[in-house]
């Protein structure tokens, strides 16, 4: 009994991280699919290389349009969207510079955009 538990307990290690990590593969690529047939016109995504853009065009099957300027569109297999991502924000409290077009310091001294001296302290 005890030489046949010993092969069995070592297949049974062996055996559940492989199963277990095939699961999450296939969970995985299930979301994956799931989120190439979601894409729609107007989508913000991501690629796999890093590359933001906006779905322009969905007509193909297995490509896809990416406007990645106004006026620039890519065209791309559809696998190579890696996710959605939000609308860019634009934060107009963090602005850098003033009213007058001069840069802020930290200490908010403002700085001449056409001066090249550094602040005084």
């Amino acid at each position: 009994m005890n030489q046949a538990l010993l092969p069995l307990l070592l297949v049974a290690v062996l055996a559940i991280p492989l199963v277990l990590g095939s699961r999450r593969q296939k969970k995985m690529v299930a979301q994956q699919q799931e989120l190439q047939n979601s894409l729609t016109v107007g989508d913000r995504v991501m690629t796999t290389s890093g590359l933001y853009g906006t779905v322009s065009d969905i007509s193909d099957d297995a490509t896809i349009g990416i406007e990645i300027a106004p006026g620039y569109e890519t065209t791309w297999l559809r696998q190579a969207i890696r996710e959605k991502v939000g609308p860019d924000v634009i934060d107009d409290e963090d602005d850098d510079t003033d009213e007058d077009g001069s840069v802020l310091t930290g200490e908010h001294e403002a700085i001449p955009a056409d001066s090249d001296s550094k602040p005084k302290n």
